[in-house]
């Protein structure tokens, strides 16, 4: 029987791989879309592919008392998702991938103050030795410095939806929290959508339809690993997105996979192990 630490790192896992496929997807597609179409494309999808849960539940699952909270998190994560492609259309995808490999440094500073929960001492060295570990595997590029308030930014608002998912797990399942993000993002990131609109070909509808279901995924598995673990001990797993990322990235655009690149994944994978044996001992 799996502990819920291992759950929610395990889970967090699936989560990571497809936001890195995400991250693929939006740098295809950004040839040839426009950024809004991108991010509003993604809700949609996404809001499609949870219509069935809703039919499921039924209109019980839209219940909440704490409606604040979901706006909240969409207003803070379609911010960040805006940041985020915006970063990814301008480095290369390992790089890119660097502002969600941020947010889990912030995660417990943000979780210490809001939620109380204290990280223990060889908590917070995994997570400083997985941001060596970034460190690494993630050299430095030409104009990779100009866009770095961007990404620290969409960082820090990707942090406070993490903690967000946490503080109101304990009354709102995975399911109406993923759907309510889903609803509101696809909402106010339709707004814009008349005023940057281009043509898009066959290759980029389909793009945007596997960008979904990889968004509804990842949501799900996202939002069950924070709710069953707490987030300042399984937001070291975030880190992994380095290694999808530099792996679609070297298949996809024949980015370099460097020794550096490799000594990084090394750091990262043990910062992670030593974080979570901890809480098994």
């Amino acid at each position: 029987m799996l502990s819920p630490l291992v759950k929610g790192a395990l889970l967090l896992l699936l989560a990571e791989a497809c936001f890195a496929g995400i991250g693929a997807i939006v740098k295809f597609t950004s040839a040839t879309a426009s950024e809004v179409q991108v991010v509003f494309f993604r809700n949609f999808f996404a809001l499609l592919l949870m219509l069935p849960f809703l039919y499921r539940h039924g209109f019980s699952l839209l219940k909440t008392k704490r409606w604040y909270l979901h706006l909240s998190r969409a207003l803070t994560g379609i911010i960040s998702m805006y940041c985020f492609f915006y970063v990814l259309a301008r480095l290369p995808l390992a790089q890119g991938m660097l502002v969600l490999l941020l947010s889990p440094f912030i995660v417990p500073v943000i979780a210490r103050f809001w939620l109380k929960e204290r990280p223990s001492r060889l908590t917070l060295f995994g997570i400083l030795l997985g941001f060596i570990g970034v460190m690494l595997a993630l050299p430095s590029g030409g104009g990779f410095q100009a866009v770095m308030l961007v990404a620290l930014l969409s960082a820090v608002l990707v942090a406070v939806t993490k903690t967000t998912i946490r503080y109101m797990s304990d009354t709102e399942p995975a399911v109406r929290i993923v759907f309510y993000f889903s609803l509101l993002t696809a909402v106010l990131s339709a707004i814009p959508v008349p005023f940057y609109w281009q043509p898009l070909n066959n290759d980029v509808w389909l793009a945007f339809i596997a960008m979904g279901v990889l968004a509804a995924i990842g949501q799900l598995a996202m939002t069950r690993a924070y709710a069953i673990a707490p987030a300042s001990d399984i937001g070291m797993w975030t880190y992994s997105s380095v290694i999808f990322a530099g792996l679609f990235g070297y298949l996809f655009w024949q980015e370099p996979v460097t020794m550096a690149w490799f000594g990084g994944v090394l750091v990262i994978f043990y910062a992670g192990y030593i974080t979570t044996r901890q809480r098994l001992l």
